[in-house]
Formats: C-alpha cells, sequence, structure tokens
C-alpha cells in the first residue's frame, strides 16, 4: 500500500497533505524530500515505488502524474524542528516579475531607486532573473554583504511553481501548466539596482532568494482568495490579496514562455505589494528578522546576519538538484553517493 493510500484510510482523503520539503538530517545527511503532516510538526521521508529516495522536488514534480499516487514512506517520521529545512527547489535561476503591484510600483517609482523607465505602472511585465546561488532555506542566515550595500531590501512574494513544460504557452492554458507554489523574499541592494539599471545585479547576491519553507501542490490551494503578509521582527509591513496582482498569473505564464521553454521545478516569483524598506528609508539591518506568510503556503522565516564573516559557502550543483533528468527515471547518482544508485 503506497503512502498516499494510507493516508487516505487514515484521514480520508489526501488533500491537507500536499505541502512538501527538502531537508536534511541525521538520518539522512545527504537531503531528502518528505510529505509534511497537517499541523506541520513531523515531515516523513518519500520514495518512489521502486524504493529509490526522492532526492529532489525537481525529480518528484517531473514524475508527479505516474508516481505520486504510489509514493512510499521511507526511514520514522521526524520532527520538523529537528531537520535542516533546506530550499525545496534549487539548482535553476529564478524567474521574478518587478512593479506587479500598483501601489508598490508607485513607492518604487517615488524612491529615487527606479532607474528602469519613467511610468510608474509598466505596460508589458518587468521580467528579470535571480542567480540561483542566491537561494537559501528556510531560516538560514541572509548574508547582507556590508561591503556591497547599505540599502538591505525585503520583498515578500508568492512564487508559482511550474509542472509542465512548455512554450508559448496561452494565458487560457495556463493554469495547466502550474504545478504549485512556493514562498520567495526577493532580498535586494537597492543602490545596485538603481546604480545598474536593470534587476539582475542588486538582487542576485549570494543568500538573496530565501525560499521554502514548503512546495505546495496546486490541489490544495485556493488562489482566490489568497493573502500576503510580511512582517519585519513582528510589524506587519505588507499585506495585500494575490488577486491585486497588475498582471496575473495566467498573464505571466504566457509571458515567461514566449518564444522560451518553461520546465517542470522552474520558479516565477510574481512579484511584491506595498510597504517594502525603500518607502521608510530604514533599511535592514543585522539581527532583523523577516517572516513572509502566504495563506495555504505557511510562513518564510529568516534572519538577517552579521556579515563579520563572508557568505556561507555555495554548495556544489550536483548536491542541490538533477536538473533536466530525474535520478528516479535515469539513474543519477548525486555526488558523493555510494552503493546503489539513488541509495
Amino acid at each position: 500500500m503506497s503512502f498516499f493510500d494510507r493516508l487516505r484510510n487514515r484521514r480520508g482523503s489526501t488533500d491537507s497533505s500536499m505541502k512538501f520539503i527538502s531537508y536534511r538530517s541525521g538520518l539522512h545527511p545527504k537531503g531528502i524530500i518528505g510529505l509534511v503532516d497537517p499541523s506541520e510538526e513531523h515531515v516523513t521521508p518519500l520514495r518512489f515505488p521502486d524504493n529509490t529516495p526522492v532526492r529532489n522536488m525537481h525529480q518528484l514534480i517531473e514524475e508527479w502524474d505516474a508516481t505520486h499516487k504510489h509514493l512510499l514512506h521511507g526511514a520514522p517520521m521526524e520532527r520538523l524542528d529537528m531537520v535542516e529545512v533546506l530550499a525545496p527547489l534549487r539548482g535553476r535561476d529564478v524567474i521574478c516579475v518587478g512593479k506587479n503591484y500598483k501601489e508598490h510600483a508607485e513607492e518604487f517609482h517615488k524612491s529615487g531607486y527606479d532607474r528602469s523607465d519613467n511610468k510608474a505602472q509598466p505596460d508589458y511585465p518587468v521580467i528579470f532573473t535571480k542567480r540561483s546561488t542566491s537561494i537559501i532555506g528556510h531560516k538560514h542566515e541572509i548574508y547582507p554583504h556590508p561591503k556591497l550595500t547599505q540599502s538591505l531590501d525585503y520583498e515578500g512574494e508568492l512564487a508559482i511553481i511550474i509542472g509542465k513544460p512548455g512554450i508559448g504557452i496561452s494565458r487560457e492554458d495556463a493554469w495547466d501548466h502550474v504545478w504549485g507554489a512556493t514562498i520567495i523574499n526577493d532580498v535586494t541592494a537597492r543602490e545596485r539596482q538603481k546604480d545598474h539599471k536593470q534587476f539582475y545585479i542588486g538582487k542576485s547576491f549570494d543568500t538573496f532568494c530565501p525560499m521554502g519553507p514548503f512546495a505546495v501542490h496546486t490541489s490544495v490551494l485556493d488562489w482566490k482568495s489568497m493573502t500576503l503578509e510580511t512582517r519585519l521582527n513582528g510589524k506587519l509591513r505588507q499585506a495585500a490579496r494575490i488577486d491585486q496582482m497588475i498582471f496575473d498569473i495566467p498573464t505571466l505564464i504566457a509571458t515567461c514562455s514566449m518564444g522560451t521553454t518553461l520546465q517542470p521545478g522552474d520558479v516565477i516569483a510574481t512579484g511584491t505589494p506595498a510597504g517594502v524598506c525603500l518607502s521608510s528609508g530604514e533599511f535592514l539591518k543585522t539581527g532583523d528578522r523577516v517572516d513572509i506568510t502566504i495563506s495555504g503556503l505557511s510562513t518564510l522565516s529568516n534572519t538577517v546576519g552579521s556579515g563579520l564573516e563572508g557568505p556561507p559557502p555555495w554548495s556544489p550543483l550536483s548536491e542541490r538538484t538533477s536538473l533536466g533528468s530525474s535520478a528516479y527515471t535515469k539513474g543519477m547518482r548525486l555526488k558523493g553517493e555510494s552503493g546503489p544508485v539513488g541509495s
């Protein structure tokens, strides 16, 4: 009997059990994908039907239709507060959207940091990317890069996860390509963003893309009523409904797939609402904690580090994810593994 069959027998439905987590623990030092219980207190590691561990979310998403109903549980469940939570999807640049909430577009335009054009509200989606090496997980420290910026800012964002490949996707078909969602903090060095006009450099420093804590399947998400809140040291700074976006999710998918292929596991951060630091001029400092909550996705929390030591070393790509091929289907051995493939 599969793990999901047992969940059905126990709860009558799997609807409340579609939060997936990438984590590392004493039992799983190489990292593994697990299913989080509805209370968000425990996680159970997952295995494919052939008993190989699910090592990363790219594997799971690529093989979702064929395998998700037949996944097996691995070793005993662990307490969520006793494992290291990793970013759910790593190893690829994140596609991002700028100026996608009217009030934020206006606050950014008036701030003096907007060098993109002379319009507060764009005519077309503003698309840029964040470097894959900027991605970190829930509760990992944001390195402030004190030699490079004194205007460190947060941006709470909904991030959609692509589940089905496509190029030239129409707005009408866009939802068919969505696997689910996660949360992103689009951390930004404002003066670098201003100096270089385009957003890439000011948003791609190492640790500038906290992501997580979970990847949540679309089947359990109420997209129409989804809300976002960001708190800085416990104080509410951002509050918006996702339906307040200037360009909605189907439009963003259609735009991002224009002439280019979206792949399963690609992440699109959909923009941030008003209430970021640049509106007050008081930027993030050491010890500040940013909590981003999106309904149905839980809360992503990160603290700004001291900057006295360098940023954490970036782990090799082969340890982060298998890209463009599934370790389950193609026998990829991850770095550091020995014995049978996928063991």
